[in-house]
């Protein structure tokens, strides 16, 4: 006999489209399902993309964004969520006022600029947006390099440079920063730098020999929201997202002439 209301774990992905599958929400749910969590979904932008370019890109209006939280919420208010590619100011300020209002989790926030190939993602007006309205809502904020230096205005070369600026990005008033190293340096290890407000953690991991993987940052994010769906601590949640994401990556793989794609469900 079918439970009606089975109590089940839900993660919320509110982010673009890649019809790839390689990034965005669709690399998203694959990670949700990968680590046990259901997963809801709420479009911002249709990004017509694949592991090599972008060719165009359609926000979605933001009174839609927000009928859509308002649709997944109305059924049941999602255990831990994440934002990712949000396109205008007008998507920030709708997921912002939802946070508030609906009462959801504090997210975990990709501030997602750029694509890898080059494309913006966010405009510019939407970056006070972002900065100014979702980041003091933030659980988490998980900047690559680049994406911490806009974010923080500082240039990072190295460890001091990272502190200086999780510390300013902590002080736009997220509770936890994650700054990405994959950019940072080129010897054998991979540091991402945590601060919480109270402890400066280096988190390392071998550098593998696979180079511009396409969704590595919306995985992260993604593992990361799923396992606080699950319960776990948020230092406990960023170790072990870290590690997914190293273990997809060593599965990795590429269609044509593509970018490398992560293997979200590798053997487990």
């Amino acid at each position: 006999m079918k439970r009606k209301n089975p109590r089940r774990p839900i993660a919320l992905t509110v982010a673009g489209s890649d019809p790839g599958g390689g990034a965005g929400i669709q690399a998203d749910l694959k990670t949700f399902a990968a680590l046990g969590v259901y997963g809801y979904s709420v479009l911002t932008e249709v990004i017509a993309q694949n592991s090599a370019r972008v060719w165009r890109v359609a926000p979605v209006e933001p009174a839609m964004v927000r009928a859509q939280l308002e649709a997944v919420v109305a059924e049941r208010r999602p255990d831990a969520m994440k934002t990712g590619a949000l396109g205008t100011a007008g998507a920030v300020r709708a997921v912002a006022r939802a946070l508030a209002e609906m009462r959801l989790p504090a997210p975990v926030v990709d501030p997602v600029m750029v694509s890898s190939s080059g494309t913006r993602l966010l405009d510019r007006r939407a970056e006070k947006t972002l900065r100014d309205e979702l980041l003091p809502l933030a659980g988490l904020v998980t900047p690559n390099i680049p994406e911490a230096e806009a974010l923080s205005g500082v240039r990072i070369s190295g460890r001091d440079d990272a502190r200086e600026a999780a510390s300013r990005i902590l002080a736009l008033g997220a509770r936890a920063v994650v700054i990405k190293g994959g950019h940072l340096g080129a010897d054998s290890r991979a540091t991402d730098f945590f601060f919480d407000g109270r402890r400066f953690i280096e988190m390392t991991a071998p550098r593998l020999d696979v180079t511009d993987a396409h969704g590595t940052g919306c995985a992260f994010s993604a593992a990361v929201a799923a396992h606080l769906a699950l319960g776990t601590d948020l230092e406990t949640a960023v170790r072990r997202a870290k590690r997914f994401v190293l273990s997809a990556l060593k599965r990795s793989f590429k269609f044509g002439g593509g970018r490398p794609l992560l293997d979200h469900f590798f053997p487990r």
